[in-house]
Order: C-alpha cells, then sequence, then structure tokens
C-alpha cells in the first residue's frame, strides 16, 4: 500500500467549490506515478532504455462523496494482481478515514508493437 498526500486547489473544483468528477483520474494518476517512482522505477529511464511504457487500459470508478476545496486529502494505491504485462492496482481518494472515490485500475505494458512482458527486474521492484 502507498499513500500520497494531496491538497484539493480552486483550479481542481466547479463553481460550488466541489471537485470536479475528471480530476479524481488526475488525482490516481499522481498515485500511481509516486507509487511506481518510490519502488525505484524512473518511468522515463524505462521508456529510453527499454522502449516500455505504462498504459492504462481500463478504470473501473466510484464517486462517492464530494471532496472540496482545501480538502488535505490521500491517494492510497494497493497491488491486486501483478501478470506478464499486466498491472492491476486498487486506488482510494480518501479524505482522513473516509472513501471519496474509489477505482480499480488496469495497466499494460506496452512496446513500439503493443504489449509485452515486463522484465524480470521491474516486475520484482512492483512486488517489493
Amino acid at each position: 500500500m502507498y499513500d500520497f498526500p494531496l491538497r484539493v486547489y480552486y483550479e481542481d473544483t466547479d463553481l460550488a467549490g466541489i471537485v470536479y468528477y475528471a480530476n479524481y483520474l488526475k488525482f490516481i494518476e499522481r498515485g500511481r506515478s509516486e507509487w511506481v517512482r518510490a519502488r525505484g522505477i524512473d518511468q522515463m529511464a524505462l521508456r529510453d532504455a527499454a522502449g516500455i511504457v505504462f498504459a492504462v487500459r481500463r478504470v473501473e470508478a466510484d464517486y462517492l462523496r464530494p471532496a472540496l476545496f482545501g480538502d488535505d486529502l490521500t491517494v492510497r494505491t494497493e497491488l491486486v494482481e501483478l501478470g506478464g504485462s499486466r498491472i492491476v492496482l486498487d486506488q482510494a481518494v480518501l479524505r482522513g478515514e473516509e472513501r471519496l472515490f474509489a477505482a480499480r485500475v488496469t495497466l499494460v505494458c506496452l512496446g513500439a508493437s503493443g504489449a509485452v512482458r515486463m522484465p524480470a527486474e521491474v516486475r520484482a521492484a512492483l512486488t517489493a
């Protein structure tokens, strides 16, 4: 499990001061990026050295409660499944212990010609 803190800024909200629904996808993207980084994987170096990137294939999202301007939030990322070329994560946006948003995200490891197997060292780092 990896927790990434963030604060809701005015730019994240609509006229009512409520987080615009699409911004939750940005929040969880940041959480995923930091989860990968915390495991010692430099995604730009991986792209440059091996021609491999991670791409979102599927997102199932539930909007449970609104986040508001000024809220301090946490994006929680948990590994659910790690396949040869696929990663499944559960992600949540929390205000304290209150769950505001939940998503299951499927990522695929892509090379120049499509889906490719993750290198063993990447798989090992993601499960550490």
